[in-house]
């Protein structure tokens, strides 16, 4: 896919805010330390589109990222680890709950883990929930450049067997430094829209 135009068109704390048409909208979801910010910029081949930090818990909203005026990459608030209070975690968890059960632009979602530990207990809720609601159970395994190349196989292995995962194909090992695995991340997209 040719990417001739990003924005990030809104940011949305509330579903009030959600942008009105009927663009269709493909969201990223994983846990506050999973490197997600660091994913989309890689993926969206831009620096600084979404926020990094080295503090967990940098994306608070819900980020709608328009690419060519024909689709949304949307980036949901982290969820887990970030340290802050069990309020503000709760308002996150009703963010990104409200947005999965309620938006009918949504054409699927991708759960980002990091590779180099196994998912967790929530990330195993999470992928459950995406179950589900009968999406399709793609899997991002972040940071590939940190683990040697002879340990892909056996951490993509503990992946799936946590996740439940029958069909190992769902799972993309990603490394935002490198941009492995981005050209089928992209063709994995296209399809999903074309459907």
């Amino acid at each position: 896919m040719k990417i001739k135009s990003i924005r990030l068109e809104q940011v949305a704390g509330f579903m009030s805010q959600y942008p009105k048409d009927r663009l269709d909208e493909i969201a990223f979801v994983g846990r506050s330390n999973v490197g997600k910010s660091s994913f989309i910029n890689s993926f969206l081949g831009r620096k600084s589109l979404a926020k990094t930090s080295s503090k967990p818990g940098k994306t608070r909203t819900i980020n709608f990222y328009n690419i060519n005026e024909k689709f949304r990459l949307v980036d949901l608030p982290g969820y887990g680890f970030a340290k802050v209070s069990k309020k503000e975690k709760e308002k996150w968890a009703r963010l990104i709950n409200e947005y999965l059960s309620t938006r009918e632009n949504l054409k699927e979602i991708f759960l980002l883990v990091d590779i180099r530990h196994q998912p967790t207990d929530l990330d195993k809720q999470m992928y459950d929930y995406i179950i589900e609601s009968g999406f399709t159970g793609f899997v991002i395994a972040t940071k590939y450049d940190k683990i040697g190349k002879s340990k892909l196989h056996n951490n993509l292995k503990i992946i799936q067997d946590k996740l439940q995962i029958e069909d190992e194909g769902l799972i993309f090992a990603y490394s935002s430094e490198t941009k492995h695995n981005k050209d089928v991340l992209w063709e994995q997209v296209q399809v999903i829209l074309d459907n």
